[in-house]
């Protein structure tokens, strides 16, 4: 049995299954990315819900595993040389599981590469700006009277769609007809701004043709809809 002792975030969230890739999350739109990694490559996992509404990323065990405190983290018992290892960033966690499984990011230097620029983009720019514009739009900043903020947020969101719409021309998935770990940190942000943030409207999502059939195709695939709940919410 793998001895996952070493890692204090275990006493607050033990493992079951200490042989399986422990995740810790939940089903936001950066949580998600992992868990729909996970259930796309089919790697045996157990998730574990950290509940941020609960500050639950800012305890000690959590800290243990990511400083920054902030979901998804992941411990592998079986990492590189056959030593456990802990993982945070959404980012890093979808390279090191493309890696380990040899899915959804091409062995071409070239195009792992090109890969990797889509998902830095998505890490850099998209997910930030539709969270603020979520932030601004449907939460408190919705009541702040100066709406340049929103405005701001909307104007970038909007053209940052641009971007993807434009990638997508004449594709499929973001890297062409292979889906990878691009389409899977981009897919819950999109569905999210539209959704759950309610900002389809603001953002002139309608006006759209390449990103709506693209999140269509995405939101079919099975290990989409199922990491979408995963962890499941108490």
């Amino acid at each position: 049995m793998t001895d996952l002792a070493d890692f204090p975030i275990t006493t607050r969230w033990p493992a079951q299954h200490p042989d399986r890739i422990q995740l810790y999350g939940l089903p936001t739109p950066n949580g998600v990315k992992v868990s729909i990694m996970l259930e796309e490559t089919g790697l045996p996992y157990e998730p574990h819900l950290v509940d941020i509404g609960k500050n639950e990323s800012w305890t000690p065990e959590f800290l243990s595993l990511n400083p920054n405190g902030k979901i998804p983290a992941i411990i592998d018992p079986n990492g590189p040389g056959g030593a456990p290892i802990g993982l945070f960033e959404s980012g890093a966690i979808l390279i090191y599981l493309a890696e380990k499984t040899g899915k959804f990011l091409s062995a071409d230097p070239a195009t792992r590469y090109e890969t990797i620029a889509w998902l830095m983009w998505q890490m850099g720019g998209l997910g930030p700006m539709f969270g603020q514009l979520g932030f601004f739009h449907k939460f408190a900043g919705r009541e702040y009277e100066d709406k340049r903020p929103r405005d701001r947020y909307a104007a970038e969101s909007k053209r940052l769609l641009g971007v993807l719409e434009q990638r997508l021309e004449g594709r499929s998935w973001i890297m062409g007809d292979e889906y990878s770990i691009a389409d899977i940190a981009t897919l819950g942000w999109v569905r999210n701004l539209i959704g759950f943030y309610e900002a389809g409207e603001i953002v002139e999502f309608d006006t759209l043709k390449n990103v709506p059939a693209w999140l269509e195709r995405g939101l079919a695939r099975l290990a989409v809809q199922k990491g979408l709940a995963i962890p499941a919410r108490a």
